[in-house]
């Protein structure tokens, strides 16, 4: 069965097409919750509203050649989690002038060289407010203007929790390095 006759029975409301989207899908669309929420439990919860949500709009879902049904389906997990983390007032907004933030430094550690179930690990570990929008400017590729209208914050705010997103990643992988060479 390809997407389109899925997403079809399962606007349909069949339990058995639904059981598929879910098995197929459920365990990538956990990887986008837990990115953006950090704490299984939490993501957990995302991934069944969300999973409600996607099986309330479904038949709303149409491909008209653009788009996959993952991509769908990513779409409304991302904005589940952002919903969850607006409602649950996790998002910290911080200020920061600009002329207080240190200088990155002049050679960035490479992210390449190390495993990536480590590096999005450390992304997890994020505090909650720079994860998310590390999360939407790098995964999302959302503008600082963008993320600032969606999360309700100032593009500065934004642009300062991503700085300092990359700053924290920066030194737990120069420390991750460096405890591998050890």
């Amino acid at each position: 069965m390809n997407e389109i006759e899925l997403a079809e029975r399962c606007g349909r409301g069949e339990s058995l097409a639904r059981k598929q989207l879910y098995d197929l899908y459920a365990g990538q669309l956990m990887a986008i919750c837990l990115r953006y929420v950090g704490e299984r439990e939490s993501a957990e919860d995302v991934l069944h509203d969300g999973f409600l949500k996607i099986f309330r709009t479904i038949h709303h879902f149409t491909f008209r050649g653009k788009g996959s049904l993952f991509a769908w389906l990513s779409k409304v997990i991302a904005n589940e989690a952002l919903s969850h983390i607006r409602n649950e007032a996790r998002l910290q907004q911080e200020e920061m002038p600009t002329r207080e933030l240190p200088d990155l430094p002049d050679e960035e550690e490479d992210p390449d060289q190390i495993p990536r179930d480590v590096l999005m690990s450390f992304i997890r570990e994020l505090p909650n407010g720079y994860r998310t929008v590390f999360n939407l400017y790098v995964f999302e590729e959302k503008s600082h203007k963008e993320i600032a209208s969606l999360l309700g914050i100032t593009e500065h705010s934004s642009s300062s929790q991503f700085y300092r997103a990359r700053i924290l990643l920066m030194k737990r992988i120069k420390n991750y390095k460096g405890t591998i060479r050890t």
